[in-house]
């Protein structure tokens, strides 16, 4: 009887006292969300504090002078002495979502929950991440081909090579890896690269590679991925983007049949934006939950669901390029892409063989609300890169964990030839410049993605209220002094721009725009006479175009929330859930120093909200937190927008929910 008595309070005591990692959101930081972010109060300074210089810049690149939002101020840390209090230990602080993680045990849960400054609890989901394929075939580095060795195929089939010939291999770009380790200090394709930081997210510590707790092979896969993007061994393996700078986050934790948890990706998201890092790239897919907790569905790849996704969006908001793998489920029951592919400024990256046919295990589109993914693809089978454990061995590898570093790579390639380029401008000439934009489909999205494609896309630079348009020629033999931009304004006939040159590179040309009334459509194209003196025309048949005020070129595609001829844009998010601390956005465009004045409407026709600011030229964003003038949430319901800019008015409906 004592044994059974003993036995039952052992059951007893490991139900009641077992741990699952969970999220505690709170209510408020220091401040509310309907606060505005005074400069000269301390939270504003503390949120400073945690920026680096360089994402301070990028951050000013993309968003402007008003670069923080009630996401970036730090966790109130009276709430967290408060948890710990009650004995809990904080993994994670997630500042962009007012939470913390923690493992928490039921008789915690009950004590907390109801605490004043607490909104929910919720179970931090474990993931089964699937590694890519990787061949038996073990290379040593006597076995080259080429200058790129067996790297070559992968590369060239994006134009990275030729790319590289001109002189753009990435430099003056940060990249983010989140992966599994990274065994890189040995191996010789990796230890001479510029790794400015490197974290252990699973373990909380700054050793990525693999440490006493881990399984043997927990750096082979990061090992690979930091390789086909950024390795250099001259004559054998060469990466992507091998002059770009490094960050690097082991993530993915595969001691337990590959389990990835998601507090671990947000809170690396978040330390690298705070680095400043310039691009992302992750090669993990989060669709397949552990059956003890909630698992996520094809419905929820929808843009707004996952933190993973929620987290990327927060990331590109702030203006980092984010690249990811489009999931290796194409050839099995889920078949679809998988989060955070399913985000809508991420760029989802799909795999095709060395002849440009896709892959079976390739996920695919759409997204559960209808958009097209993945949004390019590149090689993912039969990929070359560094094996973990070793000096200077190689495998093959597929997976599209494999294709998403090369997509990353040419971004990376992007921005070391134009660094003025913002991230929206990034994605938008990615697809455009890629081989299927002018047909996209859900099977390997706007195409094949092309390094020197998406360089030769002209783009625009806002300068000193000038609106330059720069273009880079790579043919050799075009005569410099034939090249003219030939421009129409709303259906005018053509005038003609001659370029300038700056010297800063032997293929750029620039063109300064003559200045328009804001909105107007521009139409353009190129004419240029090679050293047989023959003419020829780019695009070869229609014309780029613009809309003018806005950074953002199309040939094929029209831009993401393009603004209508009034120019203003709709709200966004529509419909916006302002318990997240999220913020619905309002963009337009200005000639600079006018006021912009913004009233919102209840249902019932009174005034809850007035916003204003003094515009700058170019684009501007104002936001709403979903709170009142008196400091309420408003409630669920439709609100008007009734906005005043340059002496016209405009209406504008938006849903909120709770």
């Amino acid at each position: 009887m004592i044994h059974r008595i003993f036995l039952l309070l052992v059951i007893f005591s490991t139900l009641t006292f077992s741990q699952e990692k969970h999220f505690v959101y709170f209510k408020d930081k220091i401040i509310k969300s309907s606060e505005s972010l005074n400069k000269e109060n301390q939270y504003y300074k503390t949120a400073m504090e945690e920026l680096s210089e360089r994402a301070i810049q990028r951050r000013i690149k993309n968003m402007g002078e008003d670069f923080l939002s009630f996401e970036d101020i730090p966790i109130n840390k009276n709430y967290i002495e408060i948890l710990k209090s009650f004995g809990i230990e904080i993994i994670h602080e997630l500042k962009w979502f007012n939470s913390i993680s923690a493992k928490l045990d039921e008789s915690q849960i009950a004590q907390i929950k109801d605490l004043n400054f607490v909104d929910r609890i919720e179970p931090v989901k474990k993931i089964s991440f699937r590694k890519p394929f990787v061949d038996d075939l073990t290379l040593s580095k006597e076995e080259s081909t080429t200058d790129y060795g067996q790297s070559f195929t992968q590369l060239n089939l994006s134009d990275i090579p030729f790319v590289h010939s001109k002189g753009i291999t990435g430099e003056g770009v940060i990249i983010g890896l989140l992966d599994t380790g990274f065994d890189w200090e040995r191996h010789i394709s990796l230890k001479n690269q510029n790794v400015l930081a490197e974290y252990d997210f699973i373990f909380n510590d700054n050793i990525t590679a693999n440490e006493i707790e881990d399984q043997y092979d927990q750096h082979n896969h990061g090992t690979l991925i930091f390789s086909i993007i950024g390795g250099f061994d001259d004559n054998t393996m060469i990466g992507a983007a091998y002059n770009s700078s490094y960050i690097l986050a082991k993530t993915e934790d595969v001691r337990n049949e590959t389990h990835i948890e998601e507090d671990d990706y947000a809170a690396a998201l978040i330390w690298m934006e705070g680095l400043g890092v310039d691009i992302t790239t992750s090669s993990l897919g989060y669709s397949t939950f552990d059956a003890s907790n909630d698992s996520y569905t094809y419905s929820d790849m929808d843009g707004k669901t996952t933190i993973v996704t929620k987290a990327v969006e927060l990331a590109f908001l702030r203006g980092v390029s984010t690249f990811t793998s489009a999931g290796n489920e194409g050839d099995d029951t889920w078949f679809y892409i998988t989060a955070p592919a399913d985000g809508k400024n991420i760029i989802s990256v799909g795999a095709v063989s060395s002849v440009n046919e896709i892959a079976a295990f390739s996920g695919r589109g759409p997204t559960y609300d209808g958009r097209i993914k993945p949004e390019v693809v590149a090689m993912g089978v039969g990929v070359f890169g560094a094996q973990a454990g070793t000096v200077d061995l190689y495998r093959f590898a597929q997976g599209t964990s494999c294709s998403a570093p090369i997509a990353g790579g040419v971004g990376a390639l992007l921005l070391s030839a134009h660094p003025h380029l913002k991230n929206t401008q990034i994605r938008s000439i990615i697809l455009e410049s890629s081989d299927n934009s002018n047909d996209p489909n859900n099977e390997i999205g706007y195409g094949l993605i092309s390094a020197k494609n998406a360089i030769e896309f002209p783009n625009l630079e806002l300068v000193s209220n000038e609106f330059i348009l720069r273009k880079i020629f790579f043919e050799e033999n075009i005569q410099p002094s034939s090249v003219v931009m030939n421009y129409s304004t709303d259906g005018s006939d053509f005038d003609q721009l001659l370029p300038r040159f700056d010297g800063t590179f032997r293929y750029s040309y620039s063109f300064s725009i003559p200045s328009l009334s804001l909105g107007k459509n521009v139409q353009f194209y190129f004419s240029v006479k090679d050293s047989a003196n023959i003419d020829y025309r780019e695009p070869l048949a229609d014309n780029f175009k613009f809309n003018y005020g806005d950074l953002n070129i199309s040939l094929n595609l029209t831009s993401d929330n393009q603004l209508s001829n009034d120019l203003v844009s709709d709200p966004f998010p529509n419909p916006f859930l302002p318990t997240e601390h999220r913020s619905v956005r309002v963009k337009f465009i200005s000639s600079g120093n006018e006021i912009f004045k913004m009233a919102i409407i209840d249902g019932a026709g009174q005034k809850v909200k007035d916003l204003s600011l003094i515009s700058t030229i170019g684009i501007n964003y104002v936001e709403w937190y979903g709170y009142s003038d008196k400091g309420n949430l408003c409630a669920s319901g439709v609100y008007y927008l009734l906005i005043q800019l340059g002496g016209k008015e405009y209406g504008k409906k938006l849903i909120l929910l709770k």
